[in-house]
């Protein structure tokens, strides 16, 4: 008996053939892939270290050839080292991964978060796995996110489908509050004036030197911001919890055409722009009013 991360125990009734119990192999002991197994059981969603009797048998799932296994084991250190297979991640790994390094955790501080072997947890960011749904909500409980975000749930549809909260409260944000929230980087929605009328498109934006940055070509909507006073907004929502914030920028944009100035926005940039393309035209918007409000239920 073989078996590879991500496989399914089943054990069988030596009867009727029906089965009795089944779990999904998240530890190997051997790097042959045999027995034991550290498996987590459907109906407990408990991991127990598991010898195989000849009523059980491996349901294997798709693996491409691999040339090594690494056995688990507590206290292992090479959780976050490649692996010597070519990875090949589903989509749920590709968003495991991505929101765990965007929280600077490495993958072993992630695998105690979510109870989970370090090796195992490498397995479904690498892997096009099918993770149990026990899984995956120690996963987004680890995250601080959502079965279905993880799932990619909802991504076409526009946030705030919620329910309101029963006593929700609406409360102004303090300047201080509001440049706490805007932090560094993220994405925003800035609003213009061109010259088929108003316009709000998204955009990159850094927060340098208390001034709003961004990115984008002089033939773009954004860049109609140039030379005028515009209104640039970012918000969060917490569909679970029905509770959210937005903060508002109003101030007059320029351009920035200065060599040294350009190049010392892009040393700060943290991401490129997502639309991709050659976008080196930064635009800065100078705060002149900030203003900001949250929804939070009302005994908080």
């Amino acid at each position: 008996m073989r078996a590879h991360l991500g496989d399914q125990l089943v054990i069988e009734s030596p009867t009727t053939g029906a089965t009795r119990r089944d779990g999904e192999i998240v530890g190997l002991h051997h790097t042959d892939g045999t027995p034991p197994y550290d498996v987590r059981w459907s109906d407990t969603d408990e991991v127990t270290l598991v010898f195989p009797g000849p009523d059980a048998h491996i349901r294997h799932v798709e693996h491409e050839p691999a040339t090594n296994h690494t056995p688990s084991g507590p206290g292992t250190d090479r959780a976050d080292a490649v692996s010597e297979r070519a990875p090949n991640p589903g989509d749920i790994g590709r968003r495991v991964a991505a929101e765990r390094k965007r929280q600077g955790l490495t993958r072993a501080a992630m695998a105690i978060r979510a109870r989970m072997a370090p090796e195992y947890l490498a397995y479904l960011e690498e892997r096009a796995a099918d993770p149990t749904l026990g899984t995956l909500i120690r996963l987004a409980d680890a995250l601080g996110t959502s079965v279905e975000a993880l799932r990619g749930g909802g991504i076409d549809l526009p946030p705030g489908q919620g329910q309101a909260l029963l006593h929700p409260q609406l409360r102004d944000l303090s300047t201080d509050e509001c440049r706490a929230l805007l932090s560094t980087h993220g994405v925003g929605r800035i609003a213009v004036t061109t010259p088929d009328g108003p316009a709000v498109v998204p955009v990159n934006y850094e927060v340098i030197d208390d001034a709003i940055a961004f990115r984008t070509t002089p033939d773009s909507v954004p860049a109609a911001a140039v030379g005028t006073d515009v209104a640039f907004e970012i918000d969060h929502l917490d569909e679970a919890a029905s509770q959210g914030w937005s903060v508002l920028v109003v101030g007059p944009a320029r351009a920035v055409m200065e060599p040294d100035a350009v190049r010392r926005l892009g040393d700060q940039a943290h991401t490129r722009p997502w639309a991709g393309g050659e976008r080196e035209m930064w635009v800065l918007i100078q705060p002149q009013r900030l203003t900001g409000r949250r929804i939070t239920p009302a005994d908080e």
